[in-house]
């Protein structure tokens, strides 16, 4: 199955925060990198927690959802 993951520049926050929209029932934004290249790998390795947490607890994954709505900046 395949999932989305967002990641994007928090101003705020000061490093790129990631989202993983397809699971509902935890906090978001799930984890941050000080580089897009390190907020990808650490949302890849929380998206393999999850999936094995889910897996071991015997709970069903999460549909993975379609993005569909997408915003065009001129």
């Amino acid at each position: 199955m395949k999932y989305t993951i967002i990641i994007q520049w928090s101003e705020e926050d000061k490093c790129y925060v990631v989202l993983l929209p397809d699971f509902t029932n935890v906090m978001q934004p799930c984890t941050h990198g000080e580089t897009y290249e390190e907020a990808l790998k650490n949302g890849q390795e929380v998206l393999e927690m999850l999936i094995e947490s889910c897996l071991e607890d015997g709970e069903p994954l999460p549909e993975a959802q379609i993005l569909r709505n997408f915003l065009k900046v001129a």
